[in-house]
């Protein structure tokens, strides 16, 4: 018999997830409000988004974060992606250890990270700029990366792979043709969330970043702190957009990768 929950927790739901998404439905829609003044409503317009394309420094920023998640995201995923396969056949012994350092970027705060980064740049002498953001991205990237690939490898078992190597199979063919496919949901969701969590990245970017670096995040923080305008609100807005169809991208990967049937024929 299935147990009712108490009533008490619904509506703990319901005013937790007030109090985290109503925020953000207001920038929304005062992203669409005709008028400079945020405290009142005077129409519906697309004028703050139109203007966003005009401003160069908007265009410069974007420029800088997109180069910055691109480059990141596909250095993160590579080396992520084989710190799994690596890891994967390492002693038990030591395998729980390793796992708790690859999983440490994930969890510490990100002004440690931030801070840290600096410091190490400032005693190497490497000027702040793209290059050091870059860097800082992978580095927090590939534990994303690292936790998902790895949670896919985990869950798919070895049949498949001893299957192949029983049929005569090398190691490459059994992990191009078994293996890889297998992971490929994973290695894609992994890459989605680390390009999103490298769009968003505000702390770690604010301290390893130099004039000419300077990232989305970044540039709405630095206008922020002259008031809140309507282009901000639009800026913000598709910072949220994309930041939620990526994750719900990934999720969709992550579905896919469990629905996939573990045995099918060895195309060797």
């Amino acid at each position: 018999m299935k147990k009712k929950s108490h009533p008490l927790l619904g509506i703990h739901s319901l005013l937790m997830m007030i109090f985290i998404y109503v925020p953000i439905l207001v920038i929304i829609v005062y992203s669409f409000n005709n008028t400079r003044l945020s405290g009142e409503w005077k129409g519906f317009t697309f004028e703050w988004y139109t203007s966003l394309l005009k401003d160069r420094h908007v265009m410069e920023a974007l420029t800088n974060t997109l180069t910055v998640a691109v480059i990141s995201t596909l250095a993160a995923t590579l080396l992520g992606t084989l710190a799994a396969l690596s890891l994967r056949n390492l002693n038990k012994r030591w395998k729980g250890g390793i796992n708790g350092l690859m999983y440490l970027p994930v969890v510490i705060p990100d002004i440690i990270m931030g801070l840290s980064l600096l410091v190490l740049f400032s005693q190497m002498h490497v000027p702040l700029g793209k290059t050091t953001v870059i860097i800082a991205h992978i580095t927090f990237s590939i534990s994303y990366v690292y936790v998902v690939v790895n949670a896919r490898l985990a869950g798919m078992g070895r049949q498949l792979e001893e299957a192949a190597s029983d049929l005569g199979a090398t190691s490459w063919q059994t992990f191009r043709h078994v293996t890889l496919p297998q992971i490929s949901p994973g290695i894609i969701a992994g890459a989605l969330i680390a390009f999103t969590m490298s769009l968003d990245d505000f702390m770690v970017s604010f301290f390893v970043s130099g004039p000419s670096s300077t990232t989305l995040p970044i540039y709405i923080y630095s206008q922020v702190k002259r008031g809140i305008s309507p282009e901000i609100n639009a800026l913000c807005t598709l910072l949220i957009l994309v930041s939620v169809t990526l994750i719900l991208l990934a999720q969709f990967f992550l579905n896919r990768g469990k629905g996939q049937k573990k045995h099918k024929t060895l195309p060797i």
